[in-house]
């Protein structure tokens, strides 16, 4: 914190660089109520990949957390904390896949370090979510769903840690960096259930 300024500047500084942040056309950003009693200052936002006109995704879609807390909790190493979610549908034989959460993790890693994201006390988990349906829902047949649920502290560059995430999101959809405007073939079901 620079000597002058307060929590809540610092706050408003790191805000304003995830507000500049930006991102793929096929990749929307909104922002969505806070978690209450976490910290003194947070900013949530939701990412989809090519929502619909309802506002839901069929691709994937995530969380991203902005914490700070000035007194830095013990867990944290310091005053701010990323909290993020991301989620995607696949393929039932790709949910099968034995290293699919280790390379899930390694995903988010490879993102944060390819945008110079510096960060520290790491932590979450991937879960492969496999379903069948059965009685009125058996016509949905197999299933499969991949979730990172991830926290780490960062050093800074707030908004490289957003487009980080983005691309994760991204990535988990089938869309990896560079595809922009590509045509994806064919639309992934939703798992229900």
């Amino acid at each position: 914190m620079t000597a002058g300024r307060g929590p809540g500047d610092a706050f408003a500084a790191a805000e304003e660089q995830l507000r500049a942040a930006s991102f793929r056309a096929d990749f929307v950003v909104r922002e969505i109520p806070s978690p209450q009693g976490v910290a003194p200052f947070s900013l949530a936002l939701a990412g989809d990949v090519r929502p619909t006109e309802e506002g839901e995704s069929p691709y994937g879609t995530g969380r991203f957390i902005l914490l700070h807390d000035p007194s830095e909790p013990d867990a944290w190493g310091g005053a701010w904390r990323i909290v993020a979610f991301a989620q995607a549908p696949l393929e039932p034989e790709i949910g099968t896949d034995p290293l699919l959460a280790d390379v899930t993790w390694s995903w988010l890693v490879d993102a944060l370090e390819s945008r110079g994201a510096q960060y520290h006390s790491a932590s979450g988990t991937a879960t492969k979510i496999l379903s069948k349906g059965f009685g009125s829902l058996s016509d949905e047949g197999d299933g499969a769903q991949i979730e990172l649920r991830a926290s780490w502290s960062p050093d800074g560059a707030f908004g490289a840690h957003l487009e980080a995430w983005a691309e994760l999101v991204c990535m988990l959809a089938g869309l990896p960096p560079g595809s922009e405007g590509i045509a994806v073939l064919g639309e992934r079901r939703n798992l229900n259930g």
